[in-house]
């Protein structure tokens, strides 16, 4: 079960031209906004990837609007493990539990998880806020990351999850984001 002193969310990829081709990008979008301003009520922290964005683009506008602060990484690499940078940003946290979204699912977002899994990390693959091209590759992706031993999970899971209950003092900030 995912806990605030070990939780980080993970956002890959989620930018420029090839966000406005994913599978249902509006939902996609919106689940990971959601997930952003959980983390941040919460003050969990928050990683984000960006492929080749001299090539692809930044990050979305409509997730930047809600990144105060938070700083992407550039890779190159599919999986984010391999590049150094992200690495050291991620073990700098000390934190074992990774949410994970972003696209594409069979491609960043599987190869990540599975170097996060063998590196030692428990994996929690939001589904509802992960994407590919495809409806097809999403799925595939989904199942060989669950294959793989990720616990699957969603916005709202994740959410409700590290809130424990009603009476937590961020419980309103929680049920007003999840709306």
């Amino acid at each position: 079960m995912l806990s605030r002193t070990a939780a980080v969310l993970i956002i890959i990829d989620i930018q420029g031209k090839l966000a406005q081709v994913m599978h249902d990008k509006e939902n996609l979008f919106a689940a990971n906004i959601k997930l952003i301003q959980g983390f941040q009520a919460l003050g969990l922290p928050i990683l984000v990837t960006e492929q080749t964005p001299d090539k692809l683009g930044p990050t979305i506008p409509e997730l930047t609007r809600e990144l105060r602060g938070v700083q992407p990484i550039a890779k190159e690499t599919f999986s984010c493990w391999i590049d150094a940078a992200f690495r050291d940003r991620l073990e700098a946290l000390t934190r074992r539990h990774v949410v994970l979204t972003g696209i594409e699912s069979h491609i960043c977002v599987y190869q990540t998880a599975l170097d996060l899994l063998q590196n030692g990390y428990t994996v929690h693959l939001a589904t509802d806020a992960v994407s590919s091209r495809t409806p097809e590759n999403r799925r595939v992706g989904i199942d060989a990351i669950k294959g793989a031993g990720a616990h699957l999970t969603s916005v709202e899971m994740v959410l409700f999850e590290l809130l424990r209950t009603a009476a937590d003092p961020k419980a309103r900030d929680i049920f007003k984001i999840v709306k």
